[in-house]
This record gives C-alpha cells, structure tokens and sequence, in this order.
C-alpha cells in the first residue's frame, strides 16, 4: 500500500486481493508505521529502510525464499528498495504510481512538491474529515470513486493510530536518520534482471508519470503500462483490468 494517513493494504486492494488470489497465493501486509503493524520513529531507523526490511522479514517468517512484490506508491517504493537490496528475494517486480525520484530537490517536479503530496502532507499535519475527502479526491481521476465509506475508512484508520501520525512528522525534523541513498539505489537497481512492470495513471497528480518512465529507463527487463484517464490508484480506478495486467504478465514470466 502506499503512504498518506489512513493507508492499509485493505484500502488499496480490497478489490485486488480476491480476484488475484483464485490464481496465486496473496499476502497483503500494513507496514511498518501504517495500519494496524507497530510504529516506526525515524529518529531511532530510517523509516523507508525499516518498512523495505519488513518485507523481508515476512518473507522470512513465512519460509518464502522468492516472491512478486507488487506496490503502489510508497509501497512500491519499499518493493523498488527490496529489489535493489535484495535482488535474490524478489521473483516479480510490479508497481504503480512510484518511479525513481531525481536528485535533490526537484525530487517530484521542477516545481517542487505535486498537489496531492501537498495535500498529503496537509492531511497528516490536519487529520480534518475535510482534508481526508481532499487527500481520497486528490488520488483518483473519476470522482465517483470518492466515497464516503473510503473517506471514512481512512480518518478512522489514521485517528486510531495517533502514533503514526506523529512519526510521520519526524521524517522531515533534523532529528530523522537518513535511509538508502539516492545514488545507492539506482546503481543497484541497474543491476536488477527480474522481471518488471511499471504501472502508471496519465491523470496521476500525486507522483508524475515520467517518474516510472525513468523507472523503465533504468531497469533492464521491464515494461511500462500507462493508464488513460486514470490517477493515482490504478488498482481501484482500473481494477479489472489491473487485475488481468497482472495475472497475465506473472503467468508469461513464470520461469
């Protein structure tokens, strides 16, 4: 799942996880700082390296030596960071709405920070029901899928988790510790041969598109698939079609 108060891997995939799993085995986990899994406070380990850990910490915990990460966002920011470090865990790489950031502070547009990581920001800083309808309307490109049960579902999530919240806020206080750096990451995610698809909204206006065609750029064996009016969450603006994307690319790539 991605970041932003409220986040949970049942938000993002509900319509996912069932269709997906009548074919593969499914594990959809909340990390680390999200949902109902423990806090992370960043002044005591970086936050981006403990949630990319956690990952193979489950895997371990499971006994399962490979598997397809798929993530959206921020989560596919920790699957990126997993097949960068751990290149031997990794089966399948899927994400949608992430991408390689460039360096330094153009890091999502020569503009600076994207509306919806704006209004991202906002939202942790004011977990107001009015900025949690801002933050669900900010991530999708047909407004029908801005329901209130989603609205709700996220306040409750991010209210019940006081501790999240303000962790969240310490990333960007001089007292955070710094994760993988920019650098690090692209050099060895070059080196990344697995399987990949990058996945993308054209409407997306929290992270912009060019982002996971940088992504393509970089990593040898992958494919990039762009959705047309279509925002930040493709796995719920497109779901059956995402869910068929996905099946079909695992299935061809099962070697």
């Amino acid at each position: 799942h991605g970041s932003g108060p409220g986040a949970s891997a049942w938000s993002n995939f509900s319509q996912n996880i069932g269709p997906l799993s009548q074919e593969f085995r499914v594990i959809a986990l909340d990390s680390p700082g999200w949902g109902k899994s423990d806090p992370v406070d960043p002044t005591k380990e970086p936050f981006s390296d403990a949630v990319a850990e956690s990952i193979v910490l489950l895997m371990d915990e499971l006994g399962l030596e490979k598997a397809a990460l798929v993530g959206n966002s921020g989560g596919g920011g920790a699957a990126i960071q997993v097949a960068a470090l751990w290149p031997e865990r990794v089966s399948h790489l899927i994400t949608m709405g992430s991408g390689i950031p460039a360096p330094g502070s153009l890091i999502f547009s020569p503009a600076g920070m994207t509306e919806g990581i704006n209004i991202l920001l906002q939202t942790y800083n004011d977990p107001s029901p009015e900025n949690f309808r801002r933050l669900v309307s900010v991530m999708v490109f047909d407004p029908s899928f801005v329901t209130d049960e989603l609205c709700a579902m996220r306040s409750q999530a991010a209210l019940s988790n006081p501790d999240h919240l303000a962790n969240w806020g310490k990333r960007f206080t001089p007292g955070a510790l710094p994760g993988l750096s920019f650098g690090a990451l692209t050099d060895k995610l070059a080196a990344f041969t697995g399987p990949s698809l990058f996945i993308h909204g054209r409407d997306d206006r929290v992270v912009q598109m060019e982002m996971t065609l940088r992504l393509v750029s970089l990593v040898q064996n992958s494919a990039a698939h762009i959705f047309n009016r279509c925002g930040h969450w493709c796995q719920i603006e497109h779901a059956r079609a995402f869910n068929a994307l996905v099946s079909s690319f695992l299935r061809t790539h099962s070697g």
